[in-house]
């Protein structure tokens, strides 16, 4: 379908797809106005061409940079650079004007993302260009990109700030910063965390930018099983997958078409399978099946879904979101999110024990994926949430087999019908979840929030 771009036209029939198999299976449509959708209004902003230049070097837009776009950023900029390390707010000094070179690491102890860019704001700087840092090798740059978008709800604050953002290839700050200084060098220190010296290069930096904007709706598909046991009818349980994929962009070995087999189609067509293995059958609690749309653009459509339900949000016990999966080594261990934090870890770990699966905390949390991922918003709400990702041992081949797939195939054309598979870790997934969400949809008890948990909203300030 196109890759299943938000509000394209190809994930329009994608959900059309989804909502005949939830049909057939034997759900009832839980959309808007007795139907299976419910549409999700948006607005993109988009930079559709962009032109830059330092000291007459051109860069090349999405393969040596890229750009935020935001509807009241300049579409003509020249400006002095200023180069401050990882801008650390009592080292940047005055920067007014200017645009102001950042290391982009993920370290401990050295400035976050929203650290650097209010330290630049807060300096004078009309901009921040982050060097993206390819010693980040858990999750590293991803080069080119597909496109430059932002899209929001159309109920969103408009965005007003003018703030500029661009992210620098690591390759291109030769081409950046001129003569003077040894960019490899920098790299290689700004990769380690070493000190990094100040600096302003000689040269100015130029742009231009065309800014498109456009209104566009998507929907999420929506599907009910009726429980049966009518005492737990206000306990529903909400199985997701995000149906939206990149669509068309940037292309990769001559591939332009950024499919999203395993992100996540995959695991859309999982919950159309335990759909059809139920026959209509209900389990004791209510379940909702859910495709959102929008989540590769911010998570938007379980946004909308929980700002404007479909079934009463308070009679939503938990939700288990299917996202981050990939089945290209052996399911021998698995990360479960917010696996502490409530009842729904211990179903989960129960559930892997028998089938001989250990079970983990995430071992990179400096990646953020529990935030990443719909199951957040739930989570946010106050609602039990869980997901999962196949995990791997320090050293091991799958560890090999899985930083590759993250250079290659990770929000890339490659990751398509053609790519490596585990089978049998597949199969094994699908027993996992099928046996989970039978545990947690027929128990006595309803999902719960462990008392000590941080994520538990009796526990936030």
């Amino acid at each position: 379908m196109e890759g299943r771009d938000t509000g394209s036209a190809g994930y329009d029939r994608a959900a059309k797809v989804v909502a005949a198999k939830f049909k057939a299976a034997g759900l009832t449509p839980l959309g808007e106005k007795g139907g299976w959708f419910q549409s999700v209004s948006m607005n993109e902003t988009k930079v559709a061409r962009a032109e830059v230049s330092i000291g007459g070097r051109p860069l090349k837009f999405l393969y040596d940079f890229t750009v935020s776009p935001a509807p009241a950023m300049p579409q003509r900029v020249e400006a002095l650079l200023a180069y401050r390390g990882y801008c650390d707010a009592a080292a940047l000094g005055n920067v007014t004007g200017k645009l102001v070179l950042c290391h982009g690491a993920t370290r401990a102890g050295l400035p976050t993302a929203a650290q650097r860019d209010s330290a630049v704001k807060a300096a004078g700087g009309i901009g921040i260009i982050t060097i993206a840092d390819p010693g980040f090798t858990v999750e590293p740059p991803r080069w080119p990109f597909a496109y430059a978008r932002d899209v929001s709800l159309a109920s969103a604050t408009r965005n007003t700030d003018s703030f500029l953002r661009l992210r620098l290839n690591a390759d291109a700050l030769a081409t950046v910063i001129g003569g003077g200084h040894d960019a490899a060098k920098l790299i290689v220190k700004g990769s380690n965390g070493q000190p990094l010296p100040d600096f302003d290069p000689a040269d100015a930096f130029r742009a231009g930018f065309t800014i498109t904007t456009r209104a566009l709706t998507s929907p999420n598909v929506i599907g009910f099983l009726p429980g049966t046991d009518p005492a737990l009818a206000d306990q529903a349980i909400v199985l997701s997958a995000h149906l939206d994929g990149y669509g068309y962009g940037t292309p990769v070995n001559g591939d332009r078409l950024y499919n999203g087999t395993l992100d996540d189609a995959a695991y859309v067509a999982l919950l159309i399978r335990l759909a059809e293995r139920r026959h209509g059958k209900g389990f004791r609690r209510p379940v909702i099946f859910a495709a959102w749309t929008g989540e590769e653009k911010g998570l938007l459509g379980s946004i909308a879904f929980l700002r404007a339900p479909t079934f009463p949000r308070s009679r939503i016990a938990a939700n288990i979101n299917l996202d981050q999966l990939r089945p290209i080594f052996p399911l021998d261990l698995l990360t479960i999110h917010a696996l502490d934090d409530t009842s729904l870890g211990d179903d989960a770990r129960a559930v892997a024990a028998v089938m001989g699966i250990a079970v983990q905390h995430d071992p990179e949390p400096e990646r953020n994926l529990l935030r990443r991922s719909d199951q957040w918003n739930f989570i946010a709400a106050g609602i039990p949430a869980t997901a999962f990702v196949f995990g791997y041992r320090p050293g091991s081949e799958s560890e090999r087999i899985y930083r590759q797939w993250y250079k290659s195939g990770y929000h890339k054309p490659q990751d398509d019908l053609d790519q490596r598979m585990d089978w049998k870790a597949a199969a094994d997934f699908n027993r996992f979840f099928y046996t989970l969400v039978g545990r947690v949809a027929d128990k006595d008890a309803p999902p719960s929030w462990k008392p000590g948990s941080a994520l538990n909203p009796s526990n936030r300030p």
